[in-house]
């Protein structure tokens, strides 16, 4: 019995030889190739991307282990090892390697935060710039820094791959944080010392052009190298799942919770920790911590190499959307054919992650099946298959999900600008020899759900504010207003609390709806919106500062806050964030969710939830 079957399950020499010369040639096996041999494949071996692995439990291949039909347990999603070959779902990926993932995005978020949310008061205290300039140059940073993953997530789809895109971004992130401590720390670098006994805020040393010049070349070498590592290292987290297997599925989206709450427990220590070294102690130290913590960060993430996962380059996701909006207007006056089945694909041994046919709603969308129908031609600039047309769908009607998130990221830079300004015109005294640093309890930010309540508050704490500075005649630009910082708990607490529920929810959203081929792509959407926000708070802030300035009134926001009124400027930001929920319920309601292959390989679609959704 055993001889029989052992006889019926071996490969033919005939078949096997001549797959093997095709496949040694550079030719492309035929489907008649593949079922000729598929026969022929005994119990241990399967199919994947034109390959075919062995699953001998004696193999040494990536470590060993066995299932319990004593066959080994390899990732079905396509994941490889970074020499590119088959891994083992037991010795790779999963928790064991997110930890590394989790360990790095403490560090490195304690780095980051320990720059950004104090870079205001720096700005302003050390390069004297007003309050417009200095808000305006730190948002444009930060917009820069959320904008760079762009470009970042474009060379690891297209060249790199995700795991040497980072490597070569981190070492870039590190060098800028490196020399940041050296402009703030070296003479000849830094801005001159007022002298003894002049305060920083009345200081009238001038900056030279150089070393204003060197701060701002090292700060935009860290949003560079910052840029290359955002939408890498998420996604490369997301990849450590298999989603062929239900159980490491359900992980994926304990992965998201657990990547935000590391950020932002790393943010968290950055703020109760480097932000006081920074104002009491010094900008060398307070700098020069973070630059450690960044490569601590880097080195987790080296030492845990071994047991990651990694998807192929798939090519850049950008190119293929534009060929198919270039094939599908070309062909705009040709029908589309009621038969999807007469539509252009793949064939069916030539990609992995095949997608069908899918009818939408949204009848702009419908017009890109054209890129699809054949005419002839077979440039990839005239005709595209299904798939990428299907994948070219599924990214573009997400835009209408990134775009709503501009007015909340625009509110939520207020607070690493106006909302740190605000608490340097506070008591921030607690006891007779301790003082909070202005930009403490902006480490309770954590998400934008609440954003309209957040502005209303934050626009009576203001009125408070300035009634009090009226009250008790502070109202010099450096008069210290007798309240205590602590009035604006609410208001950071509430963005803190709003956080929670949306910031991990949307890099889930943008990771699980982008095709397979694009993730890259798709988180860098979660890291635009951001970066927009920010560009949107610096075009908003000087815009209503230079209108409100007209016709002889004095504006809404000046270098002296106890005679501004920043209560109007974020009434303003409260109506916007009230028309912009309204536009997001309109595109809640007609977004069309992504339907997914199941972990079978059948075919069946399945419908896919996001949490808070239900399937039908």
């Amino acid at each position: 019995m055993g001889s029989e079957r052992k006889k019926k399950t071996a490969v033919n020499p005939e078949r096997e030889s001549h797959f093997v010369a095709r496949r040694q040639s550079g030719g492309r096996t035929s489907s008649e190739d593949r079922e000729l041999l598929l026969p022929s494949l005994p119990v241990g071996q399967f199919h994947r991307k034109d390959q075919i692995f062995e699953q001998n439990p004696m193999e040494k291949l990536e470590g060993t282990c066995s299932d319990k039909e004593g066959r080994q347990d390899y990732t079905r999603d396509g994941t490889l090892s970074l020499r590119g070959k088959p891994v083992l779902r037991s010795r790779t990926g999963g928790w064991k390697a997110c930890s590394f993932f989790l360990g790095y995005e403490v560090f490195e978020r304690m780095a980051f935060y320990g720059i950004a949310s104090n870079l205001v008061i720096y700005l302003s205290v050390k390069l004297h710039e007003g309050t417009v300039k200095s808000s305006n140059n730190v948002t444009t940073w930060t917009g820069s820094v959320w904008m760079f993953p762009i470009l970042g997530g474009y060379i690891a789809d297209a060249h790199l791959g995700r795991y040497w895109t980072f490597v070569i971004a981190a070492a870039l992130y590190l060098l800028g944080m490196s020399l940041l401590t050296l402009v703030v720390s070296v003479p000849g670098l830094r801005p001159p010392s007022c002298g003894n006994g002049i305060s920083e805020t009345q200081c009238e040393q001038s900056v030279s052009s150089f070393q204003k010049g060197i701060f701002y070349f090292a700060l935009y070498t860290v949003a560079l190298g910052a840029g290359g590592t955002k939408p890498n290292i998420s996604t490369m987290g997301a990849d450590q799942f298999d989603d062929s297997d239900p159980k490491e599925r359900h992980y994926k989206i304990s992965f998201f919770n657990w990547w935000f709450f590391g950020s932002f427990f790393g943010a968290l220590i950055s703020n109760s920790l480097l932000i006081y070294v920074q104002d009491n102690v010094g900008w060398t130290l307070g700098y020069g911590l973070p630059t450690l913590g960044l490569a601590v960060s880097i080195s987790l993430f080296l030492i845990g190499t071994r047991f990651y996962r990694h998807k192929s380059i798939a090519g850049s996701p950008i190119t293929k959307m534009s060929q198919v909006i270039v094939a599908a207007v070309r062909k705009w006056r040709i029908p589309v054919p009621d038969d999807p089945k007469q539509l252009y694909e793949f064939a069916p041994e030539s990609h992995y992650y095949r997608l069908d046919h899918t009818a939408t709603s949204l009848r702009s969308l419908r017009f890109l099946d054209k890129a699809a129908v054949m005419t002839g031609s077979s440039s990839p600039w005239m005709l595209c298959p299904v798939t990428q047309v299907e994948e070219t769908k599924q990214m573009i009607k997400m835009l209408p999900v990134m775009a709503i998130t501009i007015i909340p990221n625009t509110i939520i830079a207020q607070m690493n600008t106006l909302f740190i300004k605000q608490g340097t015109t506070l008591n921030r005294s607690v006891g007779p020899d301790f003082e909070i640093p202005p930009a403490l309890l902006k480490r309770m930010a954590i998400g934008f759900v609440l954003h309209l309540v957040i502005m209303v508050t934050a626009c009576l704490v203001e009125r408070k504010r300035l009634s009090v500075a009226r009250e008790h005649h502070k109202l010099g630009q450096h008069d210290q207003v007798p309240l205590s910082i602590f009035i604006l708990l609410p208001q950071f607490a509430l963005v803190g609390i709003a956080d929670c529920f949306l910031e991990p929810a949307k890099l889930e959203f943008f990771y699980d709806q982008a095709p397979e081929g694009m993730k890259s792509l798709g988180a860098t959407y979660f890291s635009t919106g951001l970066g927009l926000g920010q560009f949107f708070s610096s075009f908003l802030l000087a815009t209503v500062s230079d209108i409100t300035k007209k016709a002889g009134h004095s504006g809404w926001i000046l270098d002296n806050l106890n005679i501004s009124h920043l209560d109007y400027y974020y009434a303003f930001l409260g109506l916007l964030g009230l028309l912009n929920f309204l536009v997001f319920l309109v595109v809640a309601k007609f977004f069309v969710y992504n339907v997914d292959v199941n972990s079978t390989g059948s075919g069946k679609l399945d419908a896919v939830a996001l949490p808070g959704q239900t399937t039908s």
